[in-house]
């Protein structure tokens, strides 16, 4: 071995690799880990959770929305190629509250009121609830055609549009009384036929509460005050048809009896000499005759 300048052989290879050995450990040491993430982020596009009430649809960077949904559990997956967007298909609500503001799933701004115009031009504000669920069936083809913003962008409009048509053609007056569950009826018909286009399900649709405005409520309320007060005369003039009605009876009775007794004496004159003598009374001994009325002799007088 040809020694160096100075005549003192210098470190070994061998040595130097030995005297590096606390910086390789921790190269190899972040290799490992690097590996390791490598190996559960692949993991993660392998396989996906399908959650208890939801369905999974798969795009592909090849191909676009697959026409299949995964049902719930744990399904296999083409890595890197495939994405998936999952929908939760059970029973949902959205509402519309007077005088409340409503949370809403997505982008979207704050829920107004509800407020439609009847047949005859009178405002209501309307407090309604839509019960609805995605059909599982379709549910990549909603993905592919509106989204998961769907609430915003199919059932949020629907309802609202719906609403308002169907209550026009109404009467504040028919809102107001019992074609109130007709309206529901027609408004939740029209509107589960326009989701169903859509892949969505109207499970229920509730019309909870109706406000009118403050000149109608006024007007029902001096509608109930002369239904009132009508009612109150009636009863009133019943009462006093009643008492003119006896009345009547009473005097055609007085009639009557004075008719009968007119025709008795008419038949019979000396009828009215015994009506005298009856009211009279038996404290007057009298004798009734044809010509004159005579009292009796006294007892034991006289010739």
């Amino acid at each position: 071995m040809k020694l160096p300048r100075g005549g003192k052989p210098g470190p070994s290879p061998g040595v130097l690799i030995r005297g590096l050995g606390g910086p390789w450990r921790v190269a190899k040491a972040i290799g490992i880990i690097v590996v390791l993430l490598v190996i559960l982020n692949m993991l993660g596009h392998l396989v996906v959770s399908v959650g208890a009430g939801e369905r999974a649809v798969v795009f592909s960077r090849i191909s676009g929305v697959l026409p299949m949904q995964l049902g719930e559990g744990v399904h296999p997956l083409v890595p890197y190629l495939w994405q998936v967007q999952t929908y939760d298909v059970r029973r949902q609500t959205w509402t519309v509250s007077i005088g409340e503001q409503m949370p809403q799933v997505g982008p979207a701004p704050p829920e107004p009121q509800l407020v439609a115009l009847t047949k005859d031009g009178q405002q209501v504000v309307l407090d309604i609830s839509v019960v609805y669920h995605p059909d599982p069936d379709y549910v990549w083809r909603l993905h592919q055609r509106v989204g998961p913003y769907y609430v915003n962008k199919v059932i949020r409009p629907q309802a609202r549009c719906i609403s308002l048509m169907v209550v026009s053609q109404y009467s504040v007056t028919d809102v107001y009384s019992g074609r109130r569950e007709e309206i529901q009826r027609r408004i939740f018909d029209e509107l589960g036929q326009s989701l169903k286009e859509w892949d969505i399900i109207l499970d229920q649709l509730m019309l909870r509460n109706v406000q009118f405005s403050e000149g109608f409520q006024q007007a029902i309320e001096a509608k109930q005050v002369a239904i009132q007060e009508y009612e109150r005369m009636q009863y009133v003039l019943e009462t006093a048809r009643k008492t003119t009605q006896k009345k009547i009876i009473e005097a055609e009775g007085e009639s009557e009896s004075l008719r009968m007794q007119g025709q008795a004496l008419r038949q019979n004159p000396l009828a009215l000499n015994y009506e005298y003598a009856a009211k009279v009374g038996p404290a007057v001994r009298a004798v009734v005759t044809s010509r004159a009325t005579t009292p009796p002799a006294a007892a034991g007088g006289g010739r």
